[in-house]
């Protein structure tokens, strides 16, 4: 099968397109023809070597962490799915590998795909969309009449988690440029903050969450928005000691971490208010449960450009750029 893969770490290294055995099925595996692959910062953070303590691939890696398909083949233990099946999955760690022809994904890790999507906007779900539940529905339990903000809400998860709160009830608020506003007020976005002209920690007062996904800047001033008891979710870091243990990581990773965090839980602390640190995990039931919000119309998928297989590094570097409002995917050829 035909594959992109990078041959070691480094920023200026091009996915290259490699001739792959079709990946070999486990008992609890099914095997997936790809239609659409969602591209993430990740995979460009990865290919960088910016998390190869946490994450030790062996070379040559293929990339992709969101994929929609069709199931071929299901192994011996597989009770949940059949060939012809149509599917969706953000694989686990270490079995990534969506920029390609096939993949082989634990079952647990797989839903079917929403009957409503296209295979391109199915793609374009699983990461963004796990991350968006696993800090607001799993770690912060956010309750309807809460008010929550996100930031970058034209980015993946900013628009799917602003669906996703404002489905609960909560009051959200988001920082953007102004051209974005129209389409995140369309999303639910009760406060809407020109990020380019407006100060959020002069406006924003008393919130229950913080989902932050910028620097360390932004992070600071966002405690400073929160009610005594309020919680920032982090997806951009620092990254923290419980985060570390629960990886099973080196000791000396979880010192280094515990050192990085030291200063955000110390403020956290002093100002009343919790800070932890969100690295999602592959969820094939947790996907699911978005599954029946897509198809009931509760969250709607956004997206920002379809390219070929042929153009993923261009894809990539789009992703990079900054400039995507929503998601970008790359159409595999055998795509209907």
């Amino acid at each position: 099968m035909k594959a992109y893969a990078v041959s070691r770490y480094g920023k200026n290294e091009r996915l290259q397109l490699t001739e792959q055995k079709v990946p070999e099925v486990g008992e609890n595996d099914v095997l997936v023809k790809i239609h659409a692959a969602g591209l993430n910062l990740l995979d460009a953070k990865i290919r960088d070597g910016e998390f190869k303590l946490i994450l030790p691939y062996k070379m040559p890696l293929t990339l992709g962490h969101d994929v929609a398909g069709v199931v071929t083949k299901v192994g011996s233990k597989v009770s949940r799915f059949k060939a012809g099946d149509e599917v969706y999955s953000r694989p686990s760690d270490f079995k990534i590998g969506t920029f390609a022809e096939y993949i082989a994904i634990d079952e647990a890790d797989v839903a079917f795909k929403p009957k409503n999507l296209t295979m391109e906007e199915a793609a374009s779900i699983p990461l963004v969309g796990l991350t968006a539940w696993q800090a607001i529905v799993e770690e912060a339990k956010l309750k309807a009449g809460q008010k929550t903000f996100i930031q970058a809400g034209s980015g993946g998860v900013g628009t799917i988690a602003i669906q996703l709160a404002k489905h609960i009830g909560a009051t959200v608020a988001t920082t953007a440029s102004e051209k974005s506003f129209a389409m995140l007020k369309s999303l639910g976005a009760d406060v809407l903050i020109d990020y380019k002209k407006e100060d959020f920690e002069q406006i924003l007062k008393g919130y229950d969450l913080v989902i932050n996904s910028q620097e360390s800047k932004t992070l600071g001033k966002s405690l400073n928005v929160l009610r005594p008891g309020g919680k920032v979710i982090s997806i951009s870091g620092p990254p923290t000691r419980k985060f570390a243990v629960d990886m099973n990581l080196p000791w000396f990773l979880k010192l280094a971490m515990g050192l990085l965090s030291r200063g955000v839980l110390k403020t956290a602390k002093k100002l009343g208010v919790d800070y932890s640190f969100l690295f999602m995990k592959a969820n094939g039931t947790q996907l699911s449960e978005l599954t029946k919000l897509i198809e009931a119309g509760a969250i709607l998928p956004v997206m920002d450009r379809i390219y070929p297989l042929a153009e993923i590094n261009e894809a990539l570097s789009y992703v990079e750029s900054g400039r995507a409002k929503g998601k970008v995917v790359v159409k595999m050829r055998n795509s209907q």
